[in-house]
């Protein structure tokens, strides 16, 4: 379990990890939230990790300055659907649909009834790609569940279950297949080898193109809230 540390004025608050496996102190700023979060091995004396940290405050204040806040859609009037921004209004209705062009919500509807559309959309876009990679390469999955994750898009067990973020479907519809080509490509290996790579080629020959926008841009599919 971790604690807090606080350091410098104004306060940053810090979350000190011990590990098993670490074997030096190491620092990461989430891109997502700004949390900031210190491993350190088991028996390293706290002071240690003080000193690093006040080594190291002001590179983790330029870090933090960088860092993008998050954003409410109910806010922001609008919500990103297959790569570009999608007007949220209130219309008439019991349930909430997109429809010529916008997210029309029920009267008293909230950024969890947009949410349930996103998954809706995101379960329909994510098994047809599936299907239609798995059934190139001859495999057949078990499953395919949706999750929020932050820390991969997709992945592929040993049982040939798929699991993939929801978010994906507000990402370039082109992306959002690399990322179901990626993870069936996973039915056929189960690593990252260059045969792995070969399959994923096999599937979208421009496939890096696709994977770069994400390592740029996905953390703007992480910033929208969906809290009512």
């Amino acid at each position: 379990m971790g604690r807090d540390l606080i350091i410098g004025n104004p306060p940053i608050t810090v979350d000190l990890r011990r590990s098993a496996g670490a074997r030096r102190l190491s620092l990461r700023v989430s891109r997502l939230d700004g949390k900031v979060t210190l491993t350190m091995p088991p028996r390293a004396p706290e002071r240690e990790a003080v000193a690093f940290l006040t080594e190291r405050e002001s590179w983790l204040r330029g870090h933090l300055a960088d860092v993008t806040p998050p954003v409410s859609v109910i806010a922001a009037g609008e919500v990103l659907f297959r790569g570009a921004n999608l007007p949220i209004v209130t219309a008439g209705g019991r349930r909430a649909r997109i429809r010529d062009g916008q997210l029309e919500l029920p009267e008293g509807a909230g950024a969890r009834a947009v949410m349930a559309v996103l998954k809706a959309q995101a379960r329909d876009a994510l098994a047809a790609a599936s299907d239609r990679y798995a059934a190139q390469i001859g495999r057949s999955y078990a499953r395919l569940t949706l999750r929020d994750t932050r820390s991969r898009w997709g992945s592929c067990s040993s049982a040939g279950a798929l699991m993939y973020s929801w978010r994906l479907i507000m990402a370039p519809p082109e992306v959002l297949d690399y990322v179901a080509a990626h993870e069936v490509a996973h039915l056929d290996q189960m690593n990252h080898s260059p045969a792995f790579w070969a399959v994923v080629a096999g599937l979208m020959p421009d496939y890096a193109a696709r994977r770069e926008w994400l390592r740029e841009n996905g953390e703007l599919l992480h910033r929208l809230r969906f809290d009512d």
